[in-house]
């Protein structure tokens, strides 16, 4: 009990650091949250959390392939309550709030615990591929954000081939007393890995897309300072959109700061300045971090309310019963 008491305190400390820090940057642009078109920012967060579905999707499918049995309602609140780790500093507590959560008499901790690390593996691979494919399309002269890209897809991917992933955790002499944990990991085949970069795809395009509708949200006197393409239409502007997020997530986590604070702000800068101007490479993705932010506590609130009601729920019939 004291153990989750003091990580639900570290996990709160640090989101509203990342809070606070969203506001002052706001501060420092001059600019302020009654500018926004409040609309937009509510469509913004529909499609992050819409993005949550394929992933979510995709490590479910990941555990049953791996012999493990959790309900796919318990996947996807660990899940979403596990993306509030990443803004501790390390990310490991998004290990640890997932394999938390998931424990029980279906599933096996070390099990879980590599299937974290192979699903968000996967997602950075994958997010990392397609900012070098945009890159490659659109930035051309960006060469060192292109040889980054590069890079991460292929430290994020290398570890979750199929044969590497089995043996790196076959080498790591991973014992449990319950279930046979080589055995369980010959369910990690080329078949998952191929639905795991699908299901990210799709979901990396909702994540542009969040990004767009945020930029949407912001003031005329943002556009008219663009000498760009009209990032008001979001055809023209999405591979700039799908560029600018997987690479800035990739990165941002990649680099183990709290929420990728800094790091993110960098890849931004140099993806949408240019085209888009200045003031929207420098607000556009606070505000994004904030909008974000508020979905993942959202999700998270609501899916652990609601879990503590059905369990008290089902406590309650149980006592009637006997």
């Amino acid at each position: 009990m004291l153990i989750r008491v003091v990580v639900l305190v570290a996990v709160i400390y640090f989101i509203i650091q990342a809070v606070l820090r969203g506001r002052k940057d706001l501060a420092e642009q001059e600019f302020s949250l009654r500018e926004v078109n409040f609309r937009w920012l509510g469509i913004s967060a529909l499609l992050y959390a819409a993005a949550m579905i394929p992933m979510g999707i995709y490590w479910f499918r990941m555990l049953h392939a791996l012999q493990q049995s959790p309900r796919f309602l318990g996947t996807f609140r660990a899940y979403c309550v596990g993306h509030l780790g990443k803004y501790v500093p390390g990310k490991a507590m998004v290990v640890v709030l997932r394999t938390g959560l998931l424990a029980g008499p279906q599933v096996n901790k070390t099990i879980v615990g590599a299937s974290v690390f192979a699903e968000t593996l996967t997602m950075m691979a994958v997010g990392a591929f397609i900012a070098a494919a945009m890159i490659a399309w659109k930035f051309s002269d960006q060469t060192w954000l292109l040889l980054m890209s590069i890079g991460l897809m292929l430290a994020a991917g290398f570890p979750t081939i199929p044969p590497v992933f089995t043996a790196v955790v076959k080498r790591l002499r991973l014992k449990s007393d319950a279930v046979d944990v080589e055995s369980c990991l010959d369910g990690f085949t080329w078949r998952l890995m191929l639905f795991g970069w699908l299901a990210n795809g799709i979901a990396w395009c909702f994540i542009a897309m969040s990004l767009w509708a945020v930029i949407q949200a912001m003031p005329e006197r943002v556009f008219e300072l663009s000498d760009g393409p009209d990032v008001r239409h979001l055809w023209t502007s999405f591979p700039s959109m799908l560029a600018s997020t997987s690479l800035a997530m990739v990165a941002g986590f990649l680099s183990g700061l709290p929420g990728g604070v800094g790091v993110r702000e960098v890849v931004f800068t140099q993806l949408l300045q240019n085209p888009y101007g200045e003031i929207t490479a420098l607000i556009a993705p606070v505000l994004l971090r904030l909008v974000w932010l508020a979905v993942e506590f959202a999700l998270a609130a609501v899916l652990m309310i609601g879990w503590r009601s059905k369990r008290q729920t089902n406590c309650a019939k149980s006592q009637e019963i006997s």
